[in-house]
């Protein structure tokens, strides 16, 4: 087993290395700075962007360690690289070669389809693929993105029309950022919440062009809004009728609007699809794929029914529903 569990977190076998563990350890993989992954560690491996943006939650990090993409870190007994995600930007997967020359793969959260802030996900190949399983469950397929926002910019003009300022609910690190973009790229201007323009300019100082104006007490002709659907005690107020739209990836289920405290849900996630993890398992040429968060029984077990040697690690390490999804 390439990797074991130590402290409830995970660890490259035989060696200190943790990977996205919630608690403080002396040398920890970031794979993606969501709140869920990161803690204060005592060193920190990423790529620069991941860096900068978990410096943003945790403040400094004591000894950071940039591991940009594609370029091999040699440590005592393996050689590190990292390859991106496409889950938000710097996502990425880590790929660990040990001296026997047996590589193993840890994806973190990842999604392989398009977006427009992040860096487009890889097919990082491998002998041993430690896979995320968020939505390994066959129901969740998620239809085309490009499509989908379209759709939310047909519902943001009905509420227009409406007489109601349409407000959509995103978590602020990644999936507000994509939205804006898409948004902006659709000819529409949008206002958006502090916690989400802080990062936003975070985003612009790493190169990704968003144009979206903080919130002031008011918004101007034709703007939509941009929250985050959590800490609602701390939205600004707002003294028009609204309306509200998530977009998450539970929009698959129903009922997921109330879960949200939503008018209406919207199925865009920065996480794989059921389809694209198989395919994407397939794609890496591992001969063990090992299943881990989220639905990790099902998607062994729906791997194993498309030939490909599969295992989970266990309810043990299921999280609750991701912020991000």
């Amino acid at each position: 087993m390439p990797v074991e569990f130590h402290q409830s977190s995970l660890r490259v076998t035989g060696s200190s290395l943790f990977l996205d563990a919630k608690r403080q350890s002396p040398l920890c993989f970031i794979s993606h700075a969501h709140s869920d992954h990161i803690a204060k560690h005592e060193s920190v491996i990423a790529t620069p962007e991941t860096l900068r943006l978990t410096q943003h939650r945790v403040g400094s990090v004591q000894t950071p360690v940039e591991l940009p993409f594609g370029q091999p870190l040699a440590m005592a007994d393996f050689t590190l690289e990292t390859i991106p995600a496409g889950h938000i930007l710097g996502a990425a997967q880590l790929r660990v070669t040990r001296a026997d020359g047996h590589r193993f793969v840890y994806t973190g959260d990842f999604s392989t389809g398009p977006s427009m802030t992040a860096q487009e996900a890889k097919v990082a190949h491998c002998d041993t693929l430690l896979m995320e399983a968020t939505f390994g469950e066959p129901r969740f397929v998620f239809p085309e993105r490009a499509t989908v926002f379209d759709q939310v910019v047909e519902w943001i003009s009905q509420q227009f029309r409406a007489g109601r300022r349409p407000i959509l609910l995103g978590y602020a690190m990644g999936k507000s950022q994509e939205t804006i973009a898409q948004l902006n790229a659709r000819g529409l201007r949008v206002c958006v919440d502090p916690q989400i323009h802080a990062i936003n300019e975070l985003y612009r100082s790493l190169g990704v062009a968003l144009d979206a104006r903080p919130y002031d007490g008011t918004f101007l002709e034709g703007e939509v809004g941009m929250f985050s659907p959590f800490n609602r005690e701390n939205w600004p107020a707002i003294s028009e009728p609204t309306s509200t739209a998530v977009l998450t990836g539970w929009a698959i289920e129903h009922g997921a609007e109330r879960r949200y405290r939503a008018d209406i849900a919207f199925p865009i996630s920065d996480h794989a699809d059921f389809p694209s993890l198989v395919k994407y398992a397939q794609a890496t040429g591992a001969r063990e794929v090992i299943t881990i968060y989220g639905s990790c029984d099902r998607l062994a077990k729906e791997l194993r029914k498309v030939g490909i040697f599969s295992r989970s690690m266990g309810q043990g390490m299921q999280m609750s529903l991701p912020l991000s999804a």
